[in-house]
């Protein structure tokens, strides 16, 4: 389901549209399965999952509000996704249909409300395209640890104002924060690259994505993972 900016599923129910952006280098790895994976979780966590929720599909989806897109700072234009990270995203029931890759644009950056990069090195790129980008780009486990030190009782409620404007906050208070709650080492922050490794790589990558992003969208949505 193609949907046109803050008109997807139950967007109107949610309060508008936030656009999430991850980054990688090739968007045929790494960003793809992030991608992918807060689809996933979103539309479970939002209880959208099921045939009407086509996730998959090429151009953008909302899903309660969210917008989940992704682009590579080196990205392969009109690529398909590695085999391997197809093959990930299959373990977490996932989908990949009709994923093609990206060049990150200024258009991708300006549009974004939350960056959420693979390395440092991508954050920093992204914050020298510029579009006051600062204090909306993070790595993606710099984004985690943030968000586990934020009390939840603090973002707005999101039956009450939206999924889109608790989002908002949350990524306010994780630019507040970042000061103060430093990475315990350089490698803390970096998901690496297993463009060319093996399916045991892939999957060991795959998984610390999936780690990372369980409180980011547990953060967003209010909803723990079901287990």
């Amino acid at each position: 389901m193609t949907a046109p900016e803050g008109r997807g599923i139950a967007g109107a129910a949610y309060g508008g549209t936030f656009r999430i952006l991850h980054v990688s280098t090739g968007n045929v790895c790494r960003s793809p399965i992030t991608e992918r994976l807060t689809r996933h979780a979103l539309a479970h966590r939002l209880g959208l999952a099921g045939p009407g929720l086509p996730t998959g599909e090429t151009g953008p989806v909302v899903i309660g509000g969210l917008l989940v897109e992704s682009a590579g700072t080196w990205g392969h234009e009109g690529a398909p996704m590695e085999a391997n990270a197809e093959a990930v995203l299959a373990d977490f029931g996932a989908d990949a249909a009709g994923f093609t890759g990206r060049e990150l644009l200024d258009d991708h950056v300006i549009r974004a409300d939350l960056v959420l990069t693979a390395t440092r090195d991508h954050r920093a790129q992204v914050i020298s395209m510029g579009h006051s980008a600062g204090l909306r780009t993070f790595t993606l486990k710099e984004f985690t640890r943030l968000v586990r030190a934020i009390d939840p009782a603090t973002l707005p409620d999101p039956l009450d104002d939206g999924v889109a404007e608790r989002a908002r906050a949350l990524v306010r208070a994780a630019a507040a924060l970042r000061g103060w709650l430093l990475a315990p080492s350089v490698e803390a922050d970096e998901v690496y690259d297993p463009y060319g490794a093996p399916l045991p790589f892939f999957r060991s990558v795959g998984e610390e994505i999936h780690q990372a992003l369980d409180p980011v969208v547990t953060a967003l949505t209010g909803v723990p993972a079901r287990t």
